[in-house]
């Protein structure tokens, strides 16, 4: 299996199709959205919601605004009432996405980066951090157990990104950790992504408050320990 690095946030990067839902349009079942055609966007982001307009079209889950793309399937996992993590699974690649608050003054990623290197070395993987398209990011081997009693290993990339006041973290798993076109397919999403950070204070690493499409805000939940990525939670609903 070959391994791949990707471009500097400098680079050039392939569009993928993607289409907008009519903003405000809302099915009678909060767990679809409907899909028109509309034009795809390049991965320039991620953005701050000031940076945008609320009515883009994006899929509004509160505390993140996402891109909306055919054939995309988005999953909410939950801790206890709290919407904790956003799944998205785009042709054989998936995308986790978690936001939290970060300091005024500067970023998390650096230090972030280096816990989830120790963290994978600690478990018997093996860890690259390398230049990519948002920055620096890690492209990891992690050790899996097996079906049959095994030791295995799964590749796995790591991207962040920091904000005005907030920290995204992308885990991505399948396709896009070995084949560019993949890659460049989920890296345009992770770019269109919009964080809503809000003026509520906020500890660094506090998740961001998440809901389901078409309903109110969430209450913030401190007591959320920090997600694990290499762990699935519990699912709630899903978005295609």
């Amino acid at each position: 299996m070959a391994l791949f690095r990707r471009g500097t946030k400098d680079a050039a990067h392939d569009d993928v199709d993607g289409s907008q839902a009519e903003p405000g349009q809302q099915d009678a079942d909060p767990s679809d959205a409907v899909l028109d055609d509309a034009p795809a966007e390049a991965p320039h982001g991620p953005w701050d919601s000031t940076q945008v307009e609320d009515s883009d079209g994006r899929l509004d889950l509160g505390g993140l605004r996402l891109p909306v793309v055919p054939g995309a399937k988005v999953h909410l996992e939950s801790k206890g009432q709290v919407v904790t993590l956003v799944r998205v699974e785009l042709d054989g690649s998936e995308l986790q996405l978690a936001p939290f608050a970060a300091p005024r003054t500067e970023g998390i990623w650096d230090e972030i980066r280096e816990e989830i290197a120790q963290q994978v070395t600690s478990d018997d993987g093996t860890v690259d951090d390398l230049p990519g398209p948002f920055g620096r990011e890690l492209l990891a081997r992690v050790a899996v157990r097996t079906a049959e009693g095994r030791t295995g290993h799964r590749v796995v990339r790591f991207l962040g990104a920091d904000g005005p006041r907030w920290f995204l973290r992308g885990v991505v798993t399948g396709r896009a950790t070995v084949e560019p076109e993949a890659a460049a397919v989920v890296e345009t999403f992770f770019g269109g992504t919009v964080v809503v950070r809000g003026a509520q204070a906020m500890a660094p690493r506090e998740p961001l408050p998440m809901h389901l499409p078409g309903q109110g805000p969430a209450p913030v939940a401190p007591d959320v320990p920090p997600v694990d990525p290499f762990v699935r939670g519990p699912e709630i609903t899903e978005i295609r």
